[in-house]
């Protein structure tokens, strides 16, 4: 007899999860279906600030929670990232939840509980990593990984099955508030550290979701949800290839719409993208859950649909499988229209049977499924609790380290003419600025503190973030620190800048740490629905830093922000410029070790410093016309270009080769248009003292039918050298990496010359080679090759 003979069909672990989700599909009621299509949000408060776009609108009372699971449910929204919840509390009260859930219904069916996950498990207690702008600035995708997978670690360990990151906006105006959240401005950069992440979370078991698909990042002026108006290039060429690769290769379980309207059309009510492109063209198999209200809003903010029936029947034939976070279209309204024949139930079973067979996959419909993680399952006491008492650390020492090291790579020197860094000891120093001695320099808009920490302003922030100022005091000793405060980051008082200016005279050398404070909708000057209508520094930091520069004091200008600035005018009379983006809570200690020559820097722009605030948007990523020339009295060129970043060491590159050959030897190297090519260098520490050079491969197509960007990122690698060693650095790099949409909307890779360029930044070029590609002109899909192979030997 089978062992699994007593076991309904569904609850067979050893059917593939699409059969078991069919079995069980087959069985329920509309009513079961539906439930399976929707969150709840029982910790939302309508009367409190939000944490999601006109939740003071949408949030309503909680439904009867013994009439709202009866049918099942699908999903528990944030049961840990709402408020400040005690760990081993909020393992036992979600645990109880689930055990309601699933005696509720037939099936025993449990929901998906998810998370945010950016920054971090946005919880209380739990580790507050840097924000994305440091993944990318840290070229690293195998630490990023490491990150992602001590994320899901802790999720699972107090019953999470859903994480809503990472993020694969490609940065389009810095202006947005939202470029905090971002990996930059380059799609091969954003593409291969979020499927690092994507890699690492679900290792765990932790579903990841890529937010937001797609064009969230391009609106108009860089203003929350405003109209996108990309163009098909635009759009299928930069905006849309991270998520691909994040499909492709890291096997994304999860995708988010964005909320905005792409030429009119609402992403979240967009069959082209949802269904056809993504499922149909790529292959992708997971579930579709919608943006916090974002299926409200096709009625009530974008005007396509006459009511709350309609808006989730748009929502569910587009593709959308799960409302998110709570039950206002998919529930009563969906129901009716289903029964009405204004919907057919063909639609919902298609959502419904996704959403099983994922709960099929992370072992929710397992006959030995038990509501208890398993750390809390060894514990758990009399009459199936878990004891109250177990001991969940969510921010152990181990995740601190890594964070303090993904800090550390983060950081970026931007400049250190006369070598002010790293800093002497002994040397009177005033250390000033509105975040010299604040936790806030530190903590993107989705950490927890700054989330949900300002609705519960009783309650510690739960885990220790050092300021830079302390990071300082122990970095370096016994040097007389004098700290003035200065200014605030946004509001207009200038009565602290003549005391701040009177000790920088005083002192040798003086650290002005200025930037942003993370918030949601208007509480900071970084984070969600907190963007700006130009680049200059917050509230009268501009006017602090001025007032430091005349004083002739030496001065090392810190900008700690969620987006770059525009520094011209003030960075150029600086002794040393040094950038970091929200680098989590070990980030004091981290930029500290950078200013005191513990750390040599590594990091390397993700998106460019500008030099003014005008001619924005600006990437890099322009064809001739969109950059500097004489047609045009606005000069978009950076101050400090994307790549960039300075280290206290020298590197000499060497030895270029293409094939094998001398670089620049004899005609160009051809390859077939399905072919590839080899590209290196050897890279040699030239210097007194360890550091890490990023070697990066960029590719230009001088003719094409469409006009390109001069370049773009297509390969980088990391790497670590002692003093006087050297290492070698090889590119395989793929035809298919100079694809690009038509005219006639094809994705070709044809025949003609490539500029392959290998620099230390987007402008600073060491070597160029012309190659070719040869043969008939090719058309090429999802299954393409997406990235560069890269090796580095000694």
């Amino acid at each position: 007899m089978s062992p699994h003979s007593n076991l309904a069909p569904w609850q067979d672990a050893a059917r593939p999860a699409a059969e078991r989700a069919g079995e069980v599909l087959r069985l329920m009621t509309l009513e079961e279906k539906v439930a399976q299509l929707y969150g709840v949000w029982v910790g939302a408060d309508g009367s409190g600030e939000g944490v999601a776009p006109h939740q003071h609108d949408l949030a309503e009372a909680p439904p009867e929670w013994q009439r709202v699971i009866a049918d099942g449910l699908g999903q528990l929204t944030r049961p840990f990232g709402t408020a400040p919840v005690d760990p081993a509390m909020g393992v036992q009260a979600l645990a109880n939840s689930q055990k309601e859930i699933a005696a509720a219904n037939r099936f025993n069916i449990p929901a998906i509980a998810h998370e945010e996950c950016l920054s971090g498990f946005a919880a209380w207690q739990a580790t507050v990593y840097p924000t994305p702008l440091a993944w990318g600035a840290s070229f690293d995708t195998d630490l990023v990984e490491r990150m992602a997978a001590q994320i899901g670690t802790s999720m699972r360990r107090v019953g999470i099955h859903q994480g809503l990151a990472p993020v694969l906006d490609v940065s389009r105006d810095p202006r947005w508030g939202r470029t905090e959240e971002t990996i930059g401005e380059d799609p091969y950069l954003v593409g291969t550290v979020a499927t690092a992440y994507v890699r690492g979370l679900q290792s765990t078991g932790v579903v990841a979701t890529l937010k937001h698909f797609a064009g969230y990042s391009a609106s108009r002026a860089g203003r929350n949800l405003a109209p996108v108006s990309a163009g098909t290039r635009e759009f299928a060429d930069l905006l849309l290839p991270p998520f691909e690769m994040a499909v492709a290769l890291g096997g994304a379980g999860s995708v988010m719409p964005s909320y905005t309207a792409n030429d009119g059309v609402p992403a979240t009510a967009d069959p082209g993208l949802l269904t056809y492109l993504l499922r149909e063209e790529w292959g992708f198999t997971g579930t579709v859950v919608s943006d916090y209200f974002a299926v409200s809003f096709l009625e009530t903010l974008h005007g396509i649909a006459g009511s709350g029936a309609e808006a989730g029947a748009a929502a569910l034939e587009a593709g959308v499988d799960v409302e998110l976070p709570t039950l206002r279209n998919y529930g009563a309204p969906l129901l009716e229209a289903v029964r009405e024949g204004r919907v057919s139930e063909e639609f919902v079973d298609r959502a419904a049977l996704r959403v099983l067979t994922q709960k099929c996959e992370l072992g929710l419909l397992d006959p030995d499924w038990t509501p208890f993680p398993a750390e809390s399952a060894e514990a758990e006491g009399p009459g199936g609790d878990a004891a109250a008492d177990v001991d969940i650390d969510l921010d152990p020492a181990e995740h601190r380290v890594l964070a303090r090291r993904l800090a550390e790579e983060s950081v970026v020197l931007l400049a250190n003419p006369s070598g002010a860094l790293p800093l002497a000891g002994g040397r009177r120093t005033a250390v000033v600025g509105p975040l010299a001695d604040s936790t806030e320099a530190m903590l993107g808009c989705y950490s927890f503190p700054a989330h949900v920490g300002p609705s519960h302003p009783d309650i510690g922030i739960g885990i220790g973030v050092p300021t830079l100022l302390e990071g300082l005091r122990a970095e370096l000793g016994g040097a007389e620190l004098d700290h003035r405060r200065g200014c605030g980051v946004d509001d207009p008082d200038t009565s602290g800048i003549a005391e701040a200016a009177a000790a920088a005279a005083a002192a040798e050398v003086c650290v002005a740490v200025v930037g942003d404070r993370a918030g949601l909708f208007g509480r900071g000057t970084s984070g969600e629905g907190c963007d700006v209508a130009d680049l200059a520094l917050p509230g009268v930091q501009h006017e602090l830093v001025e007032a430091l520069l005349q004083t002739g004091t030496p001065l090392v200008l810190v900008v700690m922000s969620g987006r770059p600035y525009a520094l011209g005018g003030l960075a150029e009379r600086a002794a040393a410029v040094v950038q970091a983006f929200f680098p989590g809570e070990e980030g004091g200690p981290a930029v500290a070790g950078v200013l005191s020559g513990r750390v040599n820097p590594s990091g390397r722009l993700p998106l460019a410093v500008p030099r003014d605030g005008g001619g924005q948007p600006a990437s890099y990523l322009a064809p001739a016309l969109g950059r500097r020339s004489e047609v045009s009295s606005v000069d978009p060129s950076a101050l400090y270009p994307f790549g960039h970043g300075l280290s206290y060491t020298s590197f000499e590159w060497t030895d270029f080769r293409v094939h094998g050959r001398p670089a620049g030897s004899g005609d160009p190297v051809a390859t077939a248009t399905d072919g590839s090519f080899t590209l290196g260098c050897t890279v040699r520490n030239t210097g007194a003292r360890a550091g890490t050079e990023v070697v990066q491969l960029y590719l230009g197509d001088p003719v094409a039918r469409v006009s390109r960007p001069v370049r773009g990122l297509t390969g980088y690698a990391r790497v670590e050298l002692e003093p006087g060693r050297e290492r070698r650095v090889e590119f395989a790099v793929p035809a298919d990496l100079a694809a690009y949409t038509a005219p006639d909307g094809r994705r070709i890779v044809e025949a003609g010359d490539l500029d392959l360029s290998l620099g230390s930044s987007c402008e600073e070029l060491r070597h160029t080679v012309r190659v070719r590609l040869e043969g008939p002109t090719r058309e090429v899909d999802h299954t393409r090759h997406l990235v560069s192979e890269v090796a580095v030997a000694d």
